[in-house]
């Protein structure tokens, strides 16, 4: 999937190709976004804007995904796009788009924001099986390698009954925050084939450990990747682990 095993997680309106060249040198995958790609997630997008909340709102998604993969393009690093929809047809040609830059389509059921979940994407997804399958199977046939952003702690969502049903959709890994709750990164190790990211509270080399002990394929850090140097200490465990 990607080497070195660690990851950056997207922040909305942070991710972009210029965040993830800043720590090339020590992430083997970088997932830019979270990207509102159709119009009710948009609209949501500039909701969230109006809050004091930073989004990614280019006028043509699509192309913004294309440039901001082709700045990669020659970067030692996987890139991914972490992406919002509530249709088909935007995910149909933001998989394309990421399948020719041999990118991740990574699908968002974990955004937790209240205008986002209101138009059923995001965390939304997590209670609603069949529409996140069906996403993750779009993606996948459009060519894209397809990971799924999903949240642990959600009332009535069992994350690893969820990762075989997304496995069977067509998913190539599960992109786990583990909230208060890392051995949950176990049960989804347990439960399925893809190629599992444990993210949260990803600091010190005993975070890092605690999770590849579950059987996590790689970790991820959101908020430290904003700091190269925290970045190359975490990498610095990561590489320890592995010798």
């Amino acid at each position: 999937m990607f080497a070195p095993r660690l990851a950056l997680a997207s922040l909305s309106g942070e991710s972009d190709a210029e965040w993830a060249n800043a720590s090339v040198q020590h992430a083997g995958g970088a997932f830019l976004g979270g990207i509102a790609i159709d119009e009710p997630t948009r609209a949501a997008a500039r909701e969230l804007v109006d809050r004091d909340r930073v989004e990614f709102l280019p006028e043509d998604p699509v192309a913004w995904v294309d440039d901001q993969l082709a700045d990669l393009d020659e970067a030692f690093l996987r890139p991914g796009v972490n992406v919002r929809t509530t249709t088909l047809d935007p995910l149909r040609e933001v998989a394309g788009v990421c399948a020719d830059h041999d990118a991740l389509l990574e699908v968002n059921a974990h955004c937790r924001q209240d205008e986002m979940c209101a138009t059923g994407a995001g965390e939304a997804l997590l209670t609603d099986t069949d529409r996140l399958c069906e996403q993750v199977r779009t993606a996948s046939e459009a060519g894209a390698p397809v990971s799924v952003k999903v949240r642990a702690e959600v009332d009535g969502v069992h994350l690893q009954v969820l990762a075989q049903a997304l496995e069977r959709a067509g998913a190539d890994a599960i992109h786990v925050d583990a909230m208060d709750s890392r051995r949950v990164v176990r049960d989804v190790v347990d439960a399925t084939d893809c190629f599992v990211v444990a993210n949260n509270g990803i600091r010190t080399r005993e975070d890092v450990f605690e999770y590849f002990s579950y059987g996590a394929d790689a970790v991820s850090v959101g908020r430290p990747s904003r700091d190269p140097e925290r970045v190359r200490a975490i990498y610095a465990a990561v590489k320890e682990w592995f010798l």
